[in-house]
């Protein structure tokens, strides 16, 4: 029986059909005989060793159904020497004969270095299509222009122009999430109760998916595309090509490039820094802000830590002197715990009503949060810790640049030695760090600032829910959302107690 191997490489080529049936009606020429078996892979690139037809045609030589095998070129067998070699030697261990229809294929020395040279031109030629066209995608990210519709919620993709484009129907249930999930409402609880709430409301997803699961949420949660940074290049896929017919442990994972290779690409925001950053703190605390539910409500669960130890600190029934109560202790006899706590109890009840006044009288000075608000968001002038950033990264570019041009000399072979050179860049590398360390110093003071003036707009938004239902009329489930809205963490000592807000 003669056998026909053809194969294209991309899912355009396989659905046109064009390229494929050319192949194939060029090898029943060849093959000049009415018994002939075709195998054919569609849409498989010829990296891939572990193609679905090919895998049948290596059986069946094997198993000596086939006496010929015919195929156009050596590359449709594959794009890597290698490849191709243990194809080949396959074959002919099982004194099949191998024809090509673009060349002739002598089992000679001459032959086979002739062969060997296809392949190695072969697999160098792939090398280098591949190559441009990386080449080419960048230079297009570099011009501004995205290459390819990512799918991102919320967002269109203009093909005419090559850009992201807001979807407002979409964009409208992004702002959404991210609101119920940083400001206190009656509506849901934590990212599964967000995901229950969009299903229930019949929201399709992307992809029009009837259900949203809670890992979708999060993930939209966490991107920063929503605050306008997009960046193309960002991930290294080489070598992922063939991962879906690899087992798990030969897969090849998706790498992040250094962040100076990463393509910043203009995209239009739908929500704020300041809120995308609180989601994200609220993100880092989640597990234990929505702790599976106790037996008992506890309002102050997931925000007590032990000013002492560092427990945290969790609510239970205890026995004192045969009366049941509850308490918050830092106690933790789990096996595989870092500190089993020095033993801190306090009444819940007593520290439950310390916290919740504390946060009265905060809500109860609404003229205050709103004039902090107010303040916040005029604009402010240029003040020293900008000007002192920017002269920063102006040194810092400097610093680089010296290094560039230092080693440029030294390969132009100007009189300059090794160890000046290696001196010079020591100095140069030295000081770039400092002036880097203290850039980052100043950033992060200037974060806290931001976060400061971000936390009033908080209280500020937890007021209006509160005045808005009434002191009288709020709830358990109320007050705990309120708290966690403003309280970040609470730090409890001997004596007295710290709240920590965003």
């Amino acid at each position: 029986m003669i056998a026909i191997y053809a194969r294209v490489s991309t899912e355009e080529q396989a659905k046109k059909g064009f390229s494929l049936e050319d192949q194939l009606k060029e090898c029943r020429k060849k093959a000049n005989s009415s018994e002939v078996i075709e195998y054919v892979d569609r849409g498989i690139s010829g990296e891939i060793l572990d193609r679905h037809a090919l895998t049948r045609l290596r059986n069946d030589v094997r198993d000596g159904l086939i006496t010929k095998v015919i195929c156009l070129d050596p590359d449709r067998l594959s794009r890597k020497l290698m490849n191709q070699l243990i194809i080949t030697d396959e074959i002919e261990k099982r004194g099949v004969e191998l024809v090509f229809v673009t060349s002739e294929y002598t089992k000679t020395p001459e032959g086979n270095l002739f062969y060997s040279m296809r392949g190695a031109i072969a697999e160098f030629e792939k090398a280098k299509i591949n190559e441009r066209m990386s080449r080419g995608r960048r230079e297009k990210a570099r011009q501004g222009k995205v290459l390819r519709n990512f799918q991102i919620y919320g967002y269109d993709y203009d093909k005419e122009n090559s850009q992201i484009i807001i979807n407002q129907e979409e964009a409208n249930v992004v702002r959404l999430i991210f609101n119920l999930f940083t400001q206190p409402n009656d509506l849901v609880e934590g990212i599964n109760g967000i995901a229950k709430y969009l299903t229930n409301k019949g929201i399709p997803t992307k992809r029009g998916a009837k259900v949203w699961h809670r890992q979708v949420v999060r993930q939209l949660l966490m991107n920063r595309v929503y605050t306008g940074e997009f960046y193309q290049n960002r991930w290294n896929t080489e070598g992922m090509l063939g991962n879906k017919y690899k087992s798990k442990e030969d897969r090849v994972p998706m790498r992040e490039r250094p962040k100076e290779e990463w393509i910043p690409i203009e995209c239009p925001a739908i929500i704020d820094v300041e809120t995308f950053e609180h989601a994200q703190r609220l993100l880092n605390e989640s597990r234990r802000r929505w702790a599976k539910k106790a037996k008992h409500d506890y309002l102050l669960s997931g925000l007590l830590r032990c000013g002492n130890c560092n427990n945290t600190m969790v609510g239970m029934k205890v026995s004192n002197w045969g009366v049941k109560e509850l308490v918050y202790s830092d106690y933790k006899n789990y096996s595989g715990a870092n500190h089993p706590g020095c033993g801190r109890r306090i009444k819940v009840e007593k520290l439950d009503q310390e916290v919740w006044d504390t946060i009265l009288q905060w809500l109860n000075a609404p003229e205050e949060i709103a004039a902090a608000s107010e303040r916040a968001g005029e604009e402010e002038k240029p003040n020293f810790e900008e000007i002192e950033m920017e002269r920063l990264k102006s040194e810092i570019n400097k610093m680089k640049n010296g290094r560039k041009k230092l080693l440029t000399l030294f390969s132009e072979g100007l009189e300059i030695s090794e160890e000046e050179i290696r001196e010079s860049l020591r100095e140069l590398k030295d000081k770039e760090e400092r002036l880097t360390k203290d850039l980052k110093d100043l950033e992060k003071a200037r974060k806290n600032i931001d976060q400061h003036i971000y936390g009033k707009r908080l209280l500020q938004e937890a007021a209006e829910f509160y005045f808005s239902k009434g002191q009288k009329e709020l709830t358990f489930e109320d007050k705990r959302s309120l708290i966690r809205h403003v309280v970040k963490e609470i730090r409890v000592y001997e004596d007295r107690i710290k709240i920590y807000t965003f």
